[in-house]
């Protein structure tokens, strides 16, 4: 990489942590600036994951705060994002590059319908609760733990609207605001993307001058993306959830 293009990389390592945080999407920037270095798909998508690894830790620890309680539901959870991110990052070596290209925009949409109706879906189910008598499973029971796992799966592959995916379910099935599921949403990214690194550190190729450039940028952008995250009122997120989605399925279409 030249000077100009290290810059960019680093500038994207920031964008994406900030953006990681607050929503999800942060691939979405750092993969196509990682190929106009000249990177090929698989080595920008490994130097891309060992790159957002501090970034992904940097959010969680930013949302300490929203953390606090959960400790229970985020060890059952990480379980689920653990297996399946190895088995997505294991898929990435042994799938052709567009395997996911068809489903996963598909995916994405649907995330963003649950996120936009998940308010309502919320009432239907607590009016539900409230007429049988049952109580919320405060994990969200096993349908959420396969959920976040599948989801993991496609997360330990290329991340891009990971985290989308993940809210989606969390809002649907927890009753919990937005902001303490965002909170284990960066903790989930950190396990998927610590998982998957660890494995591609032994069995694929990657760049460490792009790994740093985006681990340095990222952290940064942690930090900056908490302190904006959690300032942000239930409404707004969705909102920003909703666009950085679109646009994403948008990118993911046209590539």
């Amino acid at each position: 990489m030249n000077t100009w293009e290290m810059l960019a990389v680093f500038i994207a390592g920031i964008s994406a942590g900030t953006i990681n945080t607050i929503v999800g999407s942060g691939t979405l920037i750092t993969f196509p600036v990682l190929l106009a270095t000249g990177l090929p798909p698989v080595t920008a998508t490994v130097s891309n994951a060992l790159g957002l690894i501090p970034g992904s830790i940097s959010g969680a620890i930013g949302y300490r705060k929203e953390l606090q309680g959960q400790r229970r539901r985020v060890l059952k959870l990480s379980v689920g994002a653990l297996i399946g991110g190895l088995t997505g990052a294991t898929l990435l070596l042994k799938l052709p590059s567009t395997a996911f290209e068809t489903i996963v925009p598909i995916l994405v949409a649907l995330a963003l319908a649950l996120v936009i109706l998940q308010p309502r879906i919320s009432k239907a189910v607590q009016r539900r609760r409230e007429h049988t008598g049952a109580t919320a499973r405060s994990d969200g029971g096993p349908l959420l733990f396969v959920g976040l796992m599948l989801a993991s799966v496609y997360g330990g592959y290329f991340t891009a609207a990971q985290g989308i995916i993940y809210l989606s379910l969390m809002g649907m099935l927890l009753d919990d605001t937005m902001q303490r599921l965002n909170a284990v949403k960066n903790v989930l990214a950190a396990v998927v993307n610590s998982i998957a690194a660890l494995f591609f550190l032994f069995v694929a190729d990657f760049d460490w001058t792009a790994v740093v450039l985006i681990a340095v940028g990222s952290a940064l952008g942690g930090q900056i993306g908490a302190k904006i995250g959690r300032r942000l009122s239930p409404t707004f997120l969705r909102a920003l959830i909703v666009t950085v989605g679109t646009a994403a399925i948008v990118q993911l279409v046209l590539r």
